[in-house]
């Protein structure tokens, strides 16, 4: 199989996982596995632009680009659009997904070095889980193994859980909270024991495990009207946390949880993290990183100044500065096929220009607002623990 046939099969399976788990209500997870195919079918057009494929690719990354906005916004739609080969709904299965189609095991290759800024939240997880990891022997009293990200959606939650499972050889079971609570139902205490029961077993056999809970306030928020099924849900998540954070045990399992609404957590939740770490919004040195990293790919205009681009893009997250690189590449991209120039095999796109930058960010507002950047503020100034 050649280099560009790869990374075609690697697209087309992130975009089956992303529409699978999209229709599955787990957005957090859904968004990771776009973003992975809108990478991979950029990195195609990017490398062989003169494939006749690209043309196709390139559609197909404007509307799973688009999706993921919806996706952020919370704004209800369905999936199936966003997959030319998406099972008709009149034939899909109304059943309750397995324990199997509700976790993600694929292991991370995320390093230190594409965790922009979080210097804090770098420096309190590599005490809790990297450090216990190597040498054991310097903690005697034990270590933490409950650790909470928090802050605003797209500040790096995910990607931070996800290096540190790099840096320990780890294995990384991710599942969305959400689902567990809206799929699980029924079964629910079989499948959180089963995914607590896989953490252990890993550890025992001498691989380091981390469960990571996205969308951590869908499971352990306040909640009214409550169901019997949701209790023992929750019940048994914390009968299995207890287990895990026992000081008498050494195991190497760990529980990360990421929520976008620490405010509402239950306490006796909040107190199983004993590391309640913030992920804020990038400073203006880590938007310019942010920039580098994600342009350094592109064929950039002279005239392009990322310092101008992470001045202008105060108050954005990651994510969105992730987003206005890709849609300022496919601005470029979309432009040179419309033009017909891609028909010619020795062709290639303009460089990419603050003109094309100026355009995405006159019509992107930030995805956080300054009065929930306050109410961040707020929650970590009452409970946070480094």
């Amino acid at each position: 199989m050649s280099a560009s046939q790869e990374l075609e099969q690697a697209a087309t399976n992130y975009a089956i996982e992303a529409v699978r788990l999209d229709k599955q209500g787990s957005k957090g997870m859904a968004i990771t596995m776009y973003q992975k195919t809108i990478e991979t079918l950029l990195r195609i057009a990017h490398l062989y632009p003169d494939y006749s494929l690209n043309k196709v690719y390139i559609q197909r990354a404007m509307a799973y680009q688009e999706r993921v906005k919806v996706l952020q916004g919370g704004i209800p739609l369905r999936p199936e659009a966003y997959q030319p080969d998406a099972e008709s709904p009149s034939h899909q299965k109304d059943e309750k997904a397995s324990y199997d189609e509700l976790i993600m095991k694929e292991k991370p290759n995320v390093r230190w070095s594409e965790v922009i800024g979080l210097e804090a939240g770098k420096k309190a997880i590599k005490e809790a889980i990297v450090y216990p990891v190597q040498r054991p022997d310097l903690f005697p009293l034990g270590w933490p193994r409950g650790i909470l990200l928090f802050g605003p959606p797209g500040c790096g939650k995910t990607l931070l859980a996800a290096a540190v499972a790099t840096e320990i050889d780890g294995n990384f079971i991710s599942v969305d909270a959400a689902s567990i609570m809206s799929k699980w139902l029924g079964e629910g205490e079989k499948n959180v024991a089963r995914l607590f029961e896989s953490a252990r077993k890993s550890a025992n056999n001498g691989k380091p495990a981390i469960v990571f809970i996205d969308e951590l306030d869908s499971l352990m928020g306040r909640h009214s009207n409550e169901v019997g099924g949701e209790v023992r849900v929750r019940n048994q998540f914390l009968k299995e946390m207890d287990g895990i954070i026992d000081k008498g045990k050494n195991l190497h399992a760990y529980v990360i949880g990421a929520t976008n609404r620490p405010w509402d957590l239950d306490w006796p939740f909040i107190r199983r993290f004993q590391k309640r770490i913030i992920v804020p919004l990038p400073d203006h040195h880590s938007r310019l990183q942010m920039f580098k990293l994600y342009t350094n790919s592109l064929n950039l205009d002279s005239n392009l100044s990322l310092h101008e681009l992470a001045r202008l893009s105060e108050g954005f997250s990651g994510s969105d500065i992730k987003d206005s690189c890709q849609s300022s590449y496919l601005r470029v991209i979309g432009e040179f096929f419309e033009s017909g120039r891609a028909e010619d095999c020795d062709a290639k796109p303009r460089a990419v220009n603050m003109e094309d930058f100026h355009q995405i960010l006159e019509n992107r507002k930030p995805s956080v607002s300054l009065d929930m950047v306050a109410s961040y503020a707020k929650w970590f100034d009452t409970f946070k623990a480094l």
